[in-house]
């Protein structure tokens, strides 16, 4: 297969750079269909290996936390996306063949795959085999004249066609399938921008918006007459209010053994002279003037780097040296130190490199920021870390998994 997807290869390559303005109309419309037909083949072939991927537990012996997890870092996609090819390759294998061959003769696409996919399940949940495998006959053919928004309207009455006598119960069915859907398809995602900011995206699902829609409508409103900002605006300024209320309450978990917080790094100096803009335990920077602001309601905590931004020393602001080690971790760390890794600091655990119970000392240069997962995965494996020498984590794989075992660091962390 390696060898065929190969040869593949070279045949598409050698397509691109040809110039497309010399064909005549019907062969440019013939390459069109071609180059499509040829994209969805490649999908099935696509799901093919994820699917195996999948049923190894390749991902989970690599590191990762999920087969998911592990495509958002091979293949540097989204990982809801990349949970819907897993979920796509296993509904294909496990009970929808005649779906994965319409895929593979380029008849249909995969988002159309997709959605003949959970309607032939709703209808095998709803009426039995016979009823989803006609369903799925039926679907196939209409994908090749509907889009996958009109092929899934017309899939919410498909037992009116495949099992009229069991009809009056598909209306419920495909409000449950919508709703696993909406579980399922849930996420929230925060891009960071390049000058600092945060891009929000993600589908809540009905219940989630109710709530959120009832939480920050109260907020929204104008201020005044006077008020000129837009409603987008308004929104944006009811979230950050929101989230003010939420952190001054004592109901957030705690996380690393400190209550929910932000951290703030900026120097002393600059701060008492107005001057500097700050640092977020997530990366991102503040300006000055926000620095002051929350300063006005913070407790502020000393620590000392070198000049290479290595911390050396950090004050207490209670008796326990887990709380200020754990600040120096985040500002080392800023997350996860797993490579592929993006959990933030809040998610993770303090793991002894040397271990406690073998005499490993309880010390920065003896720790490091996980997440549940790779803490575990770290007991379990092969992996060994060490500290370089500019003082940061890396990550020796195993020899199975890199015969040179060249050390690894994440790199999702970066501020610069």
């Amino acid at each position: 297969m390696v060898e065929e997807l190969a040869q593949a290869d070279e045949a598409v390559a050698a397509c691109v750079d040809v110039s497309a303005w010399p064909l005549p109309e019907h062969d440019l419309i013939a390459a069109l269909d071609a180059a499509h037909r040829l994209e969805q083949r490649l999908a099935a072939v696509k799901l093919t290996l994820i699917r195996e991927i999948d049923g190894r537990g390749t991902a989970r012996a690599h590191g990762a936390s999920s087969t998911a997890v592990w495509l958002r870092e091979r293949l540097r996609l989204t990982v809801p996306a990349a949970r819907r090819l897993v979920d796509l390759a296993t509904a294909l294998d496990t009970g929808h063949p005649g779906i994965r061959q319409a895929l593979a003769d380029g008849t249909i696409t995969l988002d159309q795959a997709r959605v003949i996919a959970d309607t032939a399940t709703t209808v095998h949940t709803t009426a039995g085999t016979q009823a989803a495998d006609k369903a799925i006959s039926l679907l196939t053919d209409w994908a090749t004249q509907f889009d996958p928004t009109h092929l899934r309207r017309l899939g919410t009455r498909i037992l009116d066609h495949v099992a009229p006598d069991l009809a009056d119960t598909a209306a419920k069915a495909a409000l449950d399938a919508e709703t696993a859907r909406a579980a399922r398809d849930r996420h929230l995602t925060l891009s960071e921008q390049t000058d600092g900011r945060l891009r929000l995206t993600g589908t809540l699902d009905t219940e989630t918006a109710g709530l959120l829609r009832a939480a920050i409508d109260p907020l929204t409103a104008p201020s005044g007459p006077d008020d000129s900002r837009s409603p987008g605006q308004r929104r944006h300024d009811a979230l950050a209010d929101l989230c003010r209320l939420t952190l001054r309450t004592s109901e957030l978990p705690e996380h690393g053994g400190d209550p929910a917080q932000i951290v703030v790094t900026t120097t002393y100096d600059a701060l008492t002279r107005q001057l500097s803009s700050g640092t977020l335990d997530t990366g991102l920077t503040l300006t000055p003037e926000a620095v002051r602001r929350l300063a006005c309601d913070a407790t502020i905590l000393p620590a000392v780097l070198n000049g290479a931004g290595q911390v050396l020393d950090v004050g207490r602001q209670r008796r326990l040296i887990t709380g200020p080690l754990r600040r120096a971790l985040v500002l080392r760390d800023r997350g996860c130190a797993f490579p592929g890794c993006d959990r933030p600091p809040r998610w993770c655990d303090a793991h002894h490199i040397h271990h406690w119970a073998d005499g490993g000392p309880t010390n920065l240069a003896n720790a490091v920021l996980l997440c549940g997962h790779h803490h575990r995965h770290l007991h379990h494996s092969d992996w060994t870390i060490q500290l370089s020498g500019d003082g940061h984590p890396e990550f020796i794989p195993p020899a199975w998994l890199d015969p040179e075992q060249l050390p690894r660091r994440n790199h999702y962390h970066r501020r610069t």
